[in-house]
């Protein structure tokens, strides 16, 4: 048993022993790398289409929730603060929402980039 943790030691050293060329993905056990996202032959342009539809579906649902939290602000003015507080509450979560959107592809980006991985 001892042996067996000993030699499972050994491999994780290899795995994860820093690279010589100071890049991730030295090869590792096996000699696996680990290469940059690369999108299939004629792919990457239906997935910039399908991107852009997203983020103009974002923005839809963005510009409908501001127009959705105004009118329960203006709705619940009177008599009714809690439909009032409701709307206000709901400002915060679109701009959160919004700005994910926005910055998804970027976000995206730079995490794989940091892992090594993008490009």
């Amino acid at each position: 048993m001892s042996s067996l943790l000993v030699h499972l030691g050994s491999v994780l050293a290899d795995v994860l022993a820093p690279s010589p060329t100071g890049r991730p993905g030295n090869g590792g056990y096996g000699g696996l790398n680990n290469p940059p996202p690369q999108a299939p032959d004629g792919l990457s342009v239906i997935a910039e289409q399908w991107i852009s539809w997203a983020k103009w579906g974002c923005l839809l649902c963005g510009a409908l929730g501001f127009l959705v939290c105004g009118a329960m602000m203006t709705v619940g003015r009177r008599n009714r603060s809690h439909l009032a507080g409701e709307g206000a509450a709901g400002i915060p979560w679109t701009i959160a929402g919004l700005s994910l959107g926005a910055l998804a592809v970027p976000l995206a980006i730079e995490i794989m980039s940091a892992s090594g991985s993008g490009g």
